[in-house]
């Protein structure tokens, strides 16, 4: 495969469509790269600061506002698809539809062949919780490989980051499926987003 230049998320780029059930999920023919996080961890502005694009993901301050897979389609001639994730852990949302994303993203990251790796988002304020352990075993389980990013790295003081970050990357060394370094980002400083387009072309590509 020809290597891809990381001027691809320089052009066309465009959401595709939002999958409430795995039934409206995208034929898949092309790679995919996914990206999970807790709720409000800031996972469609870091997808927003990855495609350059400010308002490619829709963001928000409530918790849960993503309730569906979103698929982006990156590339003409179509190259692969960027999937955004239903936000895990707290959200303002019934029990019984929180239960429907959990299922949704769990038969989602377990099936899909296309898949070549998630992306798990960390926020840098709080390390890794009760609710992201439970999606790491998940994805240990399921085999499918995964790499820790760590977001809102501006909102930390150094020492702090540093610690956490330390804490982050010991944890990540217990996961079988994990990727054993980690990308430390803030979509407003714009940090980290080279190194996150490079980790997310060389998925692809695998």
């Amino acid at each position: 495969m020809t290597p891809i230049h990381p001027k691809i998320f320089s052009g066309p780029i465009s959401f595709l469509k939002s999958a409430p059930q795995l039934q409206f999920l995208p034929d898949p023919t092309v790679p995919e790269i996914a990206f999970a996080g807790r709720s409000n961890v800031g996972k469609s502005s870091l997808i927003n600061a990855l495609t350059g694009r400010n308002g490619l993901a829709r963001t928000s301050n409530t918790p849960g506002r993503t309730q569906e897979l979103n698929f982006f389609d990156i590339g003409d001639p179509l190259i692969f698809r960027i999937c955004d994730m239903p936000g895990y852990g707290f959200a303002k949302a019934p029990p019984k539809v929180v239960q429907k994303w959990r299922y949704l993203i769990n038969d989602y990251l377990r099936g899909r062949q296309v898949l070549k790796r998630t992306f798990v988002l960390i926020d840098s304020r709080h390390g890794i919780k009760n609710t992201d352990e439970d999606v790491l075993d998940m994805l240990d389980k399921a085999a499918v490989s995964y790499r820790i990013v760590m977001t809102k790295a501006d909102k930390v003081k150094t020492a702090a980051l540093e610690a956490t970050k330390a804490k982050v990357m010991a944890e990540a060394k217990k996961h079988p499926a994990a990727h054993p370094d980690l990308i430390v980002t803030s979509s407003e400083k714009k940090q980290g987003i080279d190194e996150l387009r490079l980790a997310v072309l060389e998925a692809v590509q695998i």
